[in-house]
């Protein structure tokens, strides 16, 4: 199977998910947060680093309910930014 390569922002925006995940993650262990969202290490080690930009939806959400982030504050820091309006 060949996958379409990931735009720029598309890999840009799941490195910024990887970001908030460290980040929530804080002084929790890799292995007790993946453990916690039914997913290996290894899964959540390529998340979070942005080689695995584009998660299944319940890998996200159960990330988020181990957590505790809102899906809602996750949509909204990790949409894409919107193309600069053109100037007429």
């Amino acid at each position: 199977m060949v996958r379409t390569p990931l735009t720029p922002e598309e890999r840009e925006r799941g490195e910024r998910f990887g970001r908030l995940l460290r980040d929530a993650r804080g002084g929790r262990s890799m292995t007790e947060v993946a453990a916690g969202a039914g997913i290996s290490a290894e899964t959540l080690r390529k998340i979070e680093t942005g080689r695995a930009p584009t998660p299944a939806f319940f890998t996200i959400a159960a990330l988020a309910r181990t957590l505790d982030l809102s899906m809602d504050a996750l949509a909204a820091q990790c949409a894409v930014a919107p193309a600069a309006a053109a100037v007429v």
